[in-house]
């Protein structure tokens, strides 16, 4: 299956059922009166949060979902019957956004999780609701309401306590692999992981937290280059960082110009992002000897300038990896329990995750734009050479000439 992480979806709530003009016909009752019913209310359109999916993937192929419309009104004071709702299932992590006017509509986290997305009409009114003591006979009924229509956007990121960043082939997929039943690909070239691997990391009874694999960034990601910075939106829900470098890259690169690059792509894509609480992995330390591993792992990190906490492993043999999950795991159990004594805490918590999710919202929205318009410039520049009418070849106006020769 397909991992598609955002779709354009339109729905459109149903429309309510309209009143009716209708009057009591009885044997024997000459005057009846009215007794026009009200129309049934449309159906709404909601939004659920299902475990069993993992992609928008089914979002790609139908784009528009209809709630169907309340029925009219009847005689004898009925109303019409209500439409029944529709209940679109989408993964845990989602967030519907309105393309309109930016609107978060719902942030879906935890399994379950139901929110109303388009409001369904209320039905209109029959004649019997305009009666009155010097209009015994109304002939007014009015019609249903229209459901509300929108076009919404469905962003996927993954829900994870931990984000694994890194160059390509620093070692991230399998780190993973070691802490976790995830079994993401592993080979010796870049971009060996195409999309982001979850896996859930135990650490002793009833403790555990979810990891993230990120597909690597690369230099002039932010613009594009190699898979781009289509993936680390799905690092904005995480509670820390782990940076994997590389100590000795099997091409010859040096290890702190490769931290540096991605230190840059974050600053770039998100200056709120960069901020998240990092730790810095210095991986593959069995390809080192033994007498020179302490000096470069040491020449890396001042190099760097870092003062943040520091680990050494080995992904391959697992060297060195239990401390950085126990340490996590404190880490991470440390700050739920403060988020459910200190409200104010949560708060700030709140808040920098919302901030952190619209900054990362718009320069994802931004970057695409920027690429767009650049694919397109390129695209009429190859459109504009391969016409032959409206070039000028033979125009030395402008200091150049271009002669086309078989």
């Amino acid at each position: 299956m397909r991992f598609i992480d955002e779709a354009i979806v339109t729905v459109k709530a149903g429309d309510g059922g309209n009143g009716i003009v209708s009057f009591r016909r009885e044997k024997y009752v000459p005057k009846g009166g009215p007794d026009g019913g009200d129309g049934g209310k449309g159906g709404d359109v909601y939004v659920v949060c299902d475990d069993n999916t993992n992609t928008l993937v089914d979002y790609r192929f139908t784009r528009r979902y209809d709630a169907k419309r309340g029925e009219n009104g009847g005689a004898k004071n009925c109303s019409g019957r209500g439409a029944d709702d529709i209940y679109l299932s989408v993964p845990i992590g989602t967030t519907v956004v309105d393309t309109e006017t930016g609107e978060v509509l719902a942030d879906l986290t935890k399994k379950g999780q139901t929110a109303m997305i388009a409001k369904g009409g209320d039905g209109g009114q029959g004649n019997t609701h305009f009666k009155t003591s010097t209009n015994q006979a109304p002939r007014r009924a009015t019609p249903g309401f229209a459901g509300e229509l929108k076009v919404l956007k469905f962003e996927l990121k993954v829900v994870a306590d931990v984000g694994l960043i890194g160059l390509p082939n620093a070692g991230k997929s399998t780190f993973i692999r070691q802490v976790s039943a995830a079994k993401p690909k592993v080979a010796n070239y870049p971009f060996t992981t195409l999309v982001p691997n979850l896996g859930v990391v135990d650490v002793g009874k009833h403790r555990s937290f979810v990891m993230a694999d990120i597909p690597g960034l690369i230099e002039g990601a932010s613009e594009g280059a190699g898979l781009g910075i289509r993936f680390l939106k799905h690092v904005a829900r995480t509670r820390r960082l782990l940076h994997l470098v590389d100590v000795q890259p099997i091409d010859g690169s040096d290890p702190v110009a490769n931290a540096q690059v991605i230190f840059n792509e974050l600053e770039k894509f998100s200056p709120e992002l960069s901020k998240l609480p990092q730790i810095l992995i210095l991986n593959k330390i069995d390809q080192v000897p033994a007498e020179e591993l302490n000096q470069l792992c040491t020449h890396i990190v001042a190099e760097l300038g870092w003062t943040g906490m520091v680990f050494r492993t080995s992904t391959l043999t697992g060297e060195g990896v239990d401390a950085v999950v126990w340490h996590l795991m404190n880490e991470i159990e440390q700050e739920r329990e403060m988020e459910e004594t200190d409200p104010d805490f949560a708060e700030s918590q709140r808040s920098r995750f919302e901030r952190l999710e619209a900054e990362v919202r718009a320069n994802t929205e931004e970057q695409k734009e920027a690429y767009r318009a650049k694919r397109k410039a390129e695209r009429e520049g190859r459109a504009l050479d391969e016409d032959d009418f409206d070039d000028d070849d033979y125009d030395d106006d402008d200091g150049v000439e271009v002669v086309y020769a078989p």
